[in-house]
């Protein structure tokens, strides 16, 4: 009996030494989960919004050495009483408003600062969109009507074979992909864990095999497609994301800071939705594609990209919103009126007529509840109209 209690305690302290060693190796990722874990909880939801890099993995998008552009001081604006009721109410972090280029309001919360680079979240795709408008006005991408597998013909064989560069673009992809971030097993928090541990978001595409429809007939919101948009962008120029949005998107538009993505094991970026940046720097580009295109003496991103993105192109109703190319319309069809917008309350939304751009970020865990996507246009267009 003692000797089999012996080996017995040796046994438990071989496996305690064991435990340690792999905690010590996977330490890292072991971190990374938790804080995935973790990541929209009430106590936590603001402070890891404007330091997503604390926990994950991430590589810095260089702004270059160029000036800064400039924000000009408009005439600063009162906000009315429904739009405060709207900022409590929706844990509202930043709000950045121009009038014809001009700041004329700034604002923040929650204990959060005007330097804090913010989490995109989707409107991260909006900005993918616009670097992949350059790409092919560069000619590395031939056409649209180009099947992803020419480009990235790892995707051959699973769910994204028979599907254009236009068909994910539009969100048309056909492929079988749940984005209910409130269900543990849906496919996007299986995405989140590949990230979290370091894995490959390459690999996971690469990986999916259903589709429930066939391409290009039907819209379906299916995040992973962004990723699809940047696989072919790297295989067509040979370069990773980072550093080419830094010198097509980024160093043009005078930038306060180095923005950041998110990045998987691998390096590659999150462009689905692992964009940081300050609220004043998404205004930037709002202001960009108001002024098709062009910012800071520079036409960035072609005029005839940005017409054609922020018109709805999707082949069916995306719900409350048409929806172009990984840029979202209001349903009533305002000309001019478009926004790119995220989960938990990212926005940048432009309203071209009236000359006005309004961006803001929040920790908004509510933001599913029915009607919140429309009041957050209502108070937009409340404060545009205002102006």
């Amino acid at each position: 009996m003692r000797r089999v209690i012996k080996y017995l305690i040796r046994a438990i302290i071989v496996l305690a030494i064991i435990a340690i060693a792999v905690g010590i190796w996977k330490r890292e990722e072991i971190k990374r989960l938790l804080a995935v874990n973790s990541l929209f909880t009430e106590e936590k939801i603001v402070t890891n919004f404007s330091g997503m890099n604390a926990a994950f993995l991430s590589v810095d998008i260089p702004r270059g050495d160029g000036p800064v552009a400039e924000l000009p001081k408009g005439d600063a604006i009162t906000l009315a009483t429904d739009v405060d009721t709207w900022i409590t109410d929706r844990t509202v972090t930043s709000l950045v408003v121009l009038k014809d280029g001009a700041l004329v309001h700034e604002s923040y919360y929650q204990g959060t600062k005007p330097e804090d680079l913010r989490i995109s979240w989707s409107v991260a795709k909006s900005y993918l969109s616009a670097l992949l408008g350059v790409i092919v006005a560069d000619g590395a991408i031939t056409s649209l009507d180009d099947p992803v597998t020419k480009y990235a013909p790892s995707l051959k064989g699973g769910a994204y074979d028979g599907s254009t560069v236009r068909n994910v673009l539009n969100m048309a992809s056909g492929v079988t992909f749940d984005e209910d971030y409130l269900d543990q097993s849906s496919d996007i928090n299986k995405m989140g864990r590949v990230l979290a541990l370091g894995g490959s978001m390459d690999g996971f595409a690469a990986d999916l095999k259903e589709t429930f429809v066939a391409p290009g007939v039907d819209w379906q919101y299916v995040s992973i497609d962004t990723h699809i948009l940047s696989m072919v962008i790297r295989g067509a120029t040979g370069r990773e994301i980072a550093p080419l949005l830094s010198e097509k998107i980024i160093q043009p538009m005078g930038l306060e800071a180095s923005p950041y993505y998110l990045t998987d094991g691998n390096g590659v970026a999150f462009v689905l939705g692992g964009l940081n940046l300050r609220t004043r720097d998404y205004a930037r580009m709002g202001q960009m594609f108001l002024q098709n295109g062009e910012y800071n003496g520079t036409q960035i991103v072609p005029a005839d990209w940005v017409a054609a993105s922020t018109v709805p192109s999707a082949p069916t109703s995306a719900g409350e919103y048409g929806y172009g190319y990984q840029w979202w319309m209001p349903k009533d069809g305002r000309e001019g009126e478009f926004l790119a917008r995220g989960i938990y309350g990212q926005y940048v939304y432009i309203n071209r007529p009236l000359g006005v751009v309004i961006a803001t970020n929040a920790a908004d865990r509510k933001f599913r509840e029915k009607g919140v996507g429309a009041q957050n246009i209502d108070i937009f267009r409340l404060i545009a109209e205002g102006l």
